[in-house]
């Protein structure tokens, strides 16, 4: 029997299946798919924008460079190793289509915001992703067996059981663990065959990716096009198109998108009378929007896209998921090892459920405003305005990038529950560095002897470190748990006892 089993070799179900492995828990991880690549992963049907938080769960594990090579990026990730203070973002995205320029972020409203290699967003594809997670996973002695359907799931008080009755693969058709994680994707087969409950709101739209020959590119405008019918979206990859066609969402997988079908609602949305000689990949999408209520029922938790759906808009899903895979990894490791305290599994899903329900709206928000009707054109001017200063830009950056996300911890400090800033030490060591082997991170800047004796308390899962830092931004030591978040913060003279009190809530009882 493993101790977890993980139906999903996507991003999600390998980041989670890294984590756990890294924590010395056996896992098998169960994919539908019999092959790892595939047109639909690599560019540029397959590209995908990683958000700074996204890219700083990779650096934090050592996988940042390895994620950049093989993104075609041949950059240092530390270009200016000097620097303290963060630079502003070379890219911004856009809401609803229109676009943002980076140069109006405003740096200094990022809360608690450090340069560093992880401070910026990167472009890369879901082949590349998979790539370097798979590879990892193999190291850590993660098992992944492909060509497996499940059509079962069963559990009791003790474990769980996916069947994968029927299927020609070679392994047995059964498989036991005492944890199951679907990271399936939206039309998640683990979630349909649980007791989750998917609620939320049915789409607007139709949307459509396509790669195609197209013998008048020219009558297309480059970039985001919002118009009076819809939206198009001429990609930089030649040949590659996003549409929107405000239908209800009643073409979506109705039917096969043909080239016929696909040119007339190019025309209809662009207002011209372009050609399609060749439709190579098409496929389609809507903005239904859809959520479970909770992200576990006993022994099987959910992740990604199999607790939460959406449309696209914002780039917010494969990043929405590899945050539920980082916050939910250590959480089920310590649960399966025995030294997780009371209820630290249930604060995965409350801590990620309210992220997921936000993302949900951010998506709603820019299809009510896409629409192509009077109401939501005149809502794009209001838009436009507030996206045209300084605030409206900041506030934007600060949704995509992952940087106004806080979990609610209790506690008085600021800083507690947000994402850990990359605290750099006199010696050059970077609190990132410190987290590679999954463990939490304790993270002394006044080198307080009673501190130490404290924290070497729970030393095989919280490293603990001492030293002045570069820019300390008026702390005396910070308590930051495996998936990056922080637990606890004091300042010059901090306090013992509110330590040990935020290690015990999160790490367990000490040794003796």
């Amino acid at each position: 029997m493993h101790d977890v089993v993980i139906v999903g070799a996507g991003p999600v179900g390998l980041f989670l299946a890294c984590e756990l492995g890294l924590a010395g828990c056996s896992v098998l991880v169960l994919e539908r798919e019999p092959e790892l690549r595939s047109s639909w992963k690599a560019d540029p049907l397959g590209m995908r924008g990683l958000s700074a938080a996204s890219v700083e769960a990779f650096y934090r594990r050592g996988m940042l460079r390895p994620l950049l090579t093989a993104s075609g990026i041949h950059a240092d990730p530390d270009p200016d190793p000097d620097a303290d203070e963060p630079s502003p973002p070379r890219g911004v995205g856009h809401f609803a289509g229109m676009m943002l320029d980076p140069a109006d972020v405003d740096v200094t409203a990022l809360p608690f915001r450090l340069a560093g290699p992880a401070a910026e967003g990167v472009m890369t594809s879901l082949e590349a992703v998979e790539s370097v997670l798979s590879e990892r996973a193999a190291e850590l002695g993660v098992e992944v067996r492909r060509g497996v359907t499940v059509s079962a799931v069963e559990q009791n008080k003790d474990s769980v059981v996916a069947r994968a009755d029927g299927h020609k693969h070679a392994y047995e058709h059964a498989y036991a663990a005492r944890w199951l994680v679907g990271c399936d994707g939206g039309r998640s087969t683990v979630r349909g065959l649980t007791d989750f409950v998917f609620v939320g709101t049915e789409p607007q739209f139709t949307g459509y990716t396509v790669l195609a020959t197209i013998a008048d590119p020219e009558k297309l405008g480059p970039g985001f096009n919002l118009t009076p019918t819809g939206m198009y979206l001429q990609m930089r990859a030649k040949g590659h198109i996003g549409m929107l066609d405000c239908d209800g969402g009643a073409f979506d997988r109705s039917q096969r998108p043909t080239r016929e079908h696909l040119q007339a609602v190019l025309r209809r949305v662009s207002g011209t009378d372009v050609t399609l000689n060749d439709v190579h990949l098409a496929s389609s999408f809507t903005d239904r929007a859809m959520q479970t209520t909770t992200y576990r029922q006993g022994r099987v938790l959910l992740a990604g896209d199999a607790a939460h759906i959406h449309s696209p808009l914002g780039a917010q899903g494969l990043n929405l998921g590899l945050g539920d895979a980082m916050n939910l990894g250590w959480k089920l490791a310590a649960t399966v090892h025995g030294y997780a305290p009371d209820g630290l599994l249930d604060t995965y899903t409350r801590e990620r459920h309210p992220i997921g329900a936000r993302a949900l709206d951010w998506t709603r928000a820019q299809s009510a405003a896409m629409r192509p009707d009077p109401h939501a054109q005149a809502l794009q001017g209001v838009v436009r305005d507030l996206l045209g200063t300084r605030d409206g830009t900041t506030y934007v950056f600060k949704q995509t990038s992952g940087s106004s996300n806080r979990y609610d911890l209790g506690g008085e400090h600021p800083l507690a529950g947000r994402n850990a800033p990359d605290l750099r030490l006199e010696n050059g060591t970077r609190l990132g560095d410190l987290m590679g082997d999954g463990r939490g991170v304790a993270l002394d800047l006044t080198v307080d002897r009673s501190l130490h004796e404290s924290a070497m308390r729970w030393e095989n899962r919280v490293r603990y470190v001492a030293g002045p830092a570069r820019n300390d931004l008026g702390l005396g030591a910070v308590l930051v748990r495996p998936d990056g978040t922080v637990a606890w913060a004091g300042d010059r003279t901090p306090d013992r006892d509110a330590f040990e009190q935020a290690a015990g809530r999160w790490f367990g009882h000490p040794k003796n």
